[in-house]
């Protein structure tokens, strides 16, 4: 088994004159105690952000054993400790027992590898137990060592209880030789599991719980973006048609679940760069607050609920969704690490948006929704890159960086982005002065004030950015400023008298 200052053990528990410890040592698990996340499966997406090719690596390293697995993993990584969602309460609480001469020991069944750099980055522990590639230290192998080191009763044991209980818990088995229990954040039935094994000593609590942190996580807040489904079938002015309602319906619960799962699966990619963004890392798996394996689990669920509802409408509409999907798993891999064709690809997302709302109802875009949905998402999306860097700014300073840009790509990105947005503009005057629109439209003339109320908003929403006030997406912006809205109201209210 790995160890870690043999020495230091040696010290603190030999006492002159053979007298006993005040105290008895102090063992403390690491996943989901003192860090409110899971380091296996941290560590293996870091891996495959680095490089996606391990995924197929993986299941040949688990083959040989989890100790294996996590040793090879570890070793091809550098896990940043500094920004892990650490449980800071209960970590105050050990670095008092420390002060008190308590001889202080991590125990985990992460790899030897990752416990040290979490020993060296706390400074509070003078013994690491761990999994060393060859042995898990896990359950009855965890308890096993405790006991031959310190014996039955000997130690202390704090753990949140392997988040569940009975069988499925690692840390029970622990308890058992354990004198008393300290349990953080126990799961469901694990107080009392314990409390039947050893007398607990203390409870940390901090988890949230409801249903509130597991939608948060699937972002409802965009699925403002999939009403762009509706926009072949508003557009075309077949409101008489229940059949294509119906269909657009469809198409949009199952964008939004598709979206969604690609939400989840982004979250997992951008940990490391959500926990350094002043906004980001409260969201719920950088935050630690949600388990990962929520994400590993909803998100496929929510692809397959979306491939469903998309197959009951069209197959074209399948289609159409798992582009979708590849385009915005291509984005999170690789696509928005490169200038310009990151966002480039991110407007080409709400425009596939717009083509699958035409794909549920047979109803195409004309060339002139086409250019003007090019040029107004091209403008959202540097808006939003262009935001990210402002928050950045003032977070790191002249070090700063949003994705792949620099400081001094803020004014490049606005002037792209106005010009676009403006272009945008000039499209739908040259669209309203078109036959196309007097065919459509009995007033088309009234169309004539949606030039400056989209001029007006565009250039609200970059004044906004300029003077560092966006959030991070301005759809998002939209939705809760009171301009904005106002704004949508008057644009939809002239469409509407158009008619």
């Amino acid at each position: 088994m790995s160890l870690v200052s043999q020495e230091k053990f040696a010290e603190c528990t030999s006492v002159p004159g053979g007298a006993e410890m005040p105290q008895l040592p102090l063992v403390v698990d690491l996943d989901g105690t003192l860090i409110k996340t899971d380091l296996l499966i941290e560590s293996v997406l870091a891996l495959l952000r680095k490089q996606p090719l391990y995924l197929f690596a993986l299941p040949v390293w688990l083959m040989r054993g989890k100790a294996w697995l996590k040793h090879q993993v570890a070793s091809r990584i550098v896990l940043e400790t500094s920004s892990l969602p650490w449980r800071l309460v209960f970590i105050d609480f050990l670095a008092r027992q420390r002060a008190e001469g308590r001889l202080m020991v991590l125990a985990t069944g992460s790899d030897i590898l990752i416990a040290q750099r979490v020993a060296e980055h706390l400074k509070l522990f003078d013994l690491v137990f761990a999994s060393d590639g060859t042995t898990n230290l896990c359950g009855e192998t965890k308890r096993d060592l405790l006991v031959r080191r310190f014996g039955i009763k000997g130690f202390d044991y704090a753990a949140d209880g392997g988040g569940g209980g009975g069988k499925r818990s690692c840390d029970l088995p622990v308890w058992v030789a354990a004198r008393n229990a300290i349990l953080v954040n126990p799961g469901r039935g694990v107080s009392r599991a314990a409390a039947q094994l050893a007398a607990v000593q203390r409870v940390f609590t901090d988890a949230k719980t409801g249903l509130a942190l597991p939608l948060r996580a699937l972002r409802p807040e965009h699925w403002l973006k999939n009403v762009l489904v509706f926009v072949p079938f508003v557009a075309a002015h077949r409101f008489h048609d229940p059949a294509l309602a119906e269909k657009s319906l469809l198409a949009f619960v199952a964008f939004g679940c598709c979206a969604s799962s690609g939400y989840l699966f982004n979250d997992l990619i951008d940990l490391e760069a959500d926990r350094h963004h002043p906004q980001k890392r409260f969201r719920p798996f950088a935050s630690g607050d949600l388990p990962l394996t929520y994400a590993l689990l909803a998100g496929p669920a929510l692809l397959v609920a979306g491939c469903v509802l998309g197959s009951l409408v069209s197959s074209v509409l399948l289609t159409v969704l798992l582009f979708y999907c590849a385009m915005s798993a291509v984005y999170s891999l690789y696509v928005k690490q490169i200038v310009i064709l990151d966002v480039l690809l991110l407007a080409g997302l709400y425009t596939v948006r717009i083509m699958a709302g035409s794909a549920a109802t047979g109803i195409w875009p004309s060339h002139w929704m086409l250019a003007f949905s090019t040029f107004l998402f091209f403008s959202l999306a540097l808006v939003k890159r262009y935001s990210e860097l402002a928050i950045m700014k003032r977070v790191d300073g002249a070090a700063a960086r949003a994705r792949a840009y620099e400081p001094g790509d803020g004014e490049l990105l606005a002037a792209m982005g106005i010009a676009s947005g403006y272009l945008a503009v000039l499209v739908l005057a040259l669209y309203i002065a078109a036959d196309k629109a007097r065919a459509l439209y009995s007033r088309p003339e009234l169309l004539s004030l949606l030039c400056p109320l989209l001029l007006y908003w565009i250039s609200h929403v970059w004044l906004t950015a300029h003077r560092g006030n966006m959030p991070h997406d301005p759809v998002v912006f939209t939705t809760n400023n009171w301009t904005s809205r106002i704004l949508m109201i008057l644009m939809v209210a002239v469409v509407v008298l158009a008619l």
